[in-house]
């Protein structure tokens, strides 16, 4: 077998590639990437699902030219193989290496800079309506899944593009998944489509009919090649046809030379179109066909066994997602909503045992908050699980329709702080600056993962008005053991060692490296006071009036942005007292997170042990 790959060098290439040399290329790729993820970890599944997708567009379009945007962008790793980026892959993810996701400033091939959902066809939209503008001649190809089209923004972007009949084209990729299994209307509808037998059946009949003499053989091989021209005549009120979009489809997202047909189809099509194909998340690996979920976004594992190097211990996502179900058991008003993260946020076990009292509502965050304000109205106690990073979508509905109207939504806030790998889209370092700003917000966050357990059922019974509990991601340091609050009472904090007057105050994940420091003091004779902030919102007055008329020395630390964080908080209440010494705050200065190894970016951060050590001794 020629060994493509090896050879490989210019885009140009796969213009000249026969169909044989373009399937035995497609398997090169899905091999090269089973063994290159082994190794760095990544988005597996997605990317073995668009191999001979991604492709198919490079044999039909001049890249160096045209426009191609992928959504959320976790599928675009055959892109960056294709686009001189093979070398690269062992750096994957890594601290100065390629992003798992398009970077404009990695490669002239990224066009468009992605990580959250829905994106694709507003920002090929804008691309498109700035070359009709700028009088310039290119393609404009937007790669969304289904799963994307759970997210509203997609929606807005098909109204206008198909009012407006701006000239682009929308490549549906339908691989019936976002993260976990599709839900909702959108699923449902795609689902009618590929497997209505009326419409098969009808199908069959027509072709059958035209090969019975010459000329319908001659038009049945052109109908062959427009399988969409099926759906138009028969499904009636098809929904993107309503909507002014061209629709082709649903073809088989594996079949490289069907694909190329209906793709340059579409590219001679004046206006709006959108091809449905259909692929299978993890093709070509048995243990990710079977396991897409597993397989999504994955760790280094052994390519022979399927085997993950799984992190060890308990994890914050399973604490919560166990209390969850005693939570449930106890009070019948608790439900549980998810925006397609039922695995990620721990819920996967709730959803078994309360299936009604279960929401996954797909890929729409604005929808969930709004959705669980409703619920709150009407007595019952919604539990939002939600990634930080992805919250950030539904900030208006937080503010607008939970916290106006002082409902009792519990915001469980996954992935706080440094997340790592995924880089600047996923690291949840804002959510304390942008919920402390909020009225009627309470915002805690748990010292360790047993704390979690007890934060979280005083959330759900005794508190009043909408609460955010953020935690990290991973599990607790082993090298230290605290031991958890049980009690809490809004706006009080828990002085964990009270000795000598230099103070630090630390929330979240950073008491336990708060903890350390002072250990690392104490060999230098300097004692410190510890101080666990489990309220971020509202801040306990009484320590801090304790701590500026006893003239002590504070040192705030915190997994969030400096800008508005607690640090903001302290600093401003302690002004208003007429403190007069200076206050040390550590966290994250103005910018983004780049992606790279928790604890190498806590050290470059200076938000290691020894980083936040070396800060204290230079303030003191």
């Amino acid at each position: 077998m020629t060994h493509i790959l090896d050879k490989y060098k210019d885009i140009d290439e796969i213009k000249n590639m026969s169909l044989e040399e373009l399937n035995i290329f497609s398997e090169e790729i899905r091999q090269f990437l089973i063994e290159s993820v082994s190794k760095t970890g990544g988005h597996l599944a997605s990317n073995l699902g668009v191999v001979e997708l991604t492709l198919s567009l490079y044999k039909v379009f001049n890249f160096k030219k045209d426009k191609l945007i992928w959504d959320v962008g976790h599928q675009a790793y055959v892109h960056k193989i294709l686009t001189g980026r093979v070398k690269d892959f062992s750096q994957l993810r890594k601290y100065g290496g390629i992003s798992g996701f398009p970077k404009r400033e990695e490669s002239s091939f990224d066009i468009f800079d992605t990580g959250h959902s829905s994106t694709s066809i507003s920002a090929g939209l804008g691309i498109a309506r700035a070359r009709d503008l700028n009088e310039d001649n290119y393609e404009v190809i937007s790669v969304i899944g289904d799963g994307a089209l759970t997210g509203g923004m997609a929606y807005e972007a098909l109204n206008d593009l198909g009012y407006n009949k701006t000239e682009m084209i929308v490549i549906l990729n339908d691989n019936q998944m976002s993260i976990s299994p599709n839900v909702g209307g959108m699923s449902k509808y795609l689902n009618k489509i590929r497997i209505d037998p009326a419409y098969n059946r009808f199908k069959e009949e027509v072709n059958n009919q035209l090969r019975k003499t010459n000329m319908g053989i001659g038009l049945a091989n052109s109908l062959q090649k427009i399988k969409g021209s099926f759906k138009q005549l028969f499904i009636p009120g098809m929904l993107f046809e309503d909507m002014g979009i061209k629709y082709l489809g649903p073809i088989d997202g594996h079949n490289i030379d069907e694909l190329i047909q209906v793709i340059t189809l579409a590219k001679n099509i004046k206006g709006p179109v959108l091809v449905h194909v259909i692929t299978k998340k993890g093709k070509g690996y048995d243990f990710a066909e079977k396991n897409s979920n597993k397989f999504h976004s994955i760790g280094p594992f052994d390519c022979d066994s399927g085997e993950i190097c799984s992190i060890k211990g308990l994890t914050y996502s399973k604490v919560f997602g166990s209390e969850m179900i005693n939570l449930a058991k106890e009070n019948k008003k608790i439900v549980a909503v998810t925006a397609a993260m039922p695995d990620g946020t721990g819920l996967n076990n709730f959803a078994d045992k309360f299936p009604k009292r279960f929401f996954d509502v797909g890929i729409a965050e604005q929808h969930a908050v709004t959705l669980c304000a409703g619920m709150a109205t009407q007595g019952i106690k919604p539990v939002f699980a939600v990634y930080s990073t992805f919250l950030q979508r539904a900030y208006d509905q937080v503010l607008h329709d939970v916290c106006i109207q002082k409902l009792p939504v519990v915001f469980a806030i996954d992935r706080a702080g440094i997340v790592g790998e995924d880089g600047e889209t996923h690291q949840g370092i804002f959510d304390l600056s942008y919920l402390t700003q909020m009225p009627n917000m309470t915002v805690m966050s748990p010292k360790c993962t047993e704390e979690l357990i007890y934060m979280l059922r005083w959330a759900a019974n005794d508190a009043y008005g909408p609460i955010a509990i953020r935690y990290p991601r991973g599990t607790d340091n082993p090298k230290v053991k605290l031991s958890p609050l049980k009690e809490f009472f809004r706006g009080k904090w828990e002085i964990i060692i009270d000795e000598g007057t230099i103070a630090i105050i630390a929330c979240g994940k950073m008491v336990q490296t708060a903890i350390m420091v002072r250990e690392k003091l104490l060999k230098s004779g300097i004692k410190a006071t510890i101080i666990n902030a489990e309220f971020i919102k509202p801040i306990d007055k009484d320590i801090i009036k304790k701590l500026v008329h006893n003239d002590y020395k504070i040192i705030i630390v915190e997994d969030n942005i400096l800008h508005g964080g607690l640090g903001t908080s302290i600093l401003e209440y302690a002004n208003s007292l007429g403190y007069k010494n200076d206050i040390l705050t550590l966290g994250y200065k103005d910018k983004f997170v780049t992606q790279g190894n928790v604890d190498l970016l806590y050290k470059l951060h200076g938000l290691d042990v020894d980083g936040i050590f070396h800060n204290v001794l230079k303030f003191i």
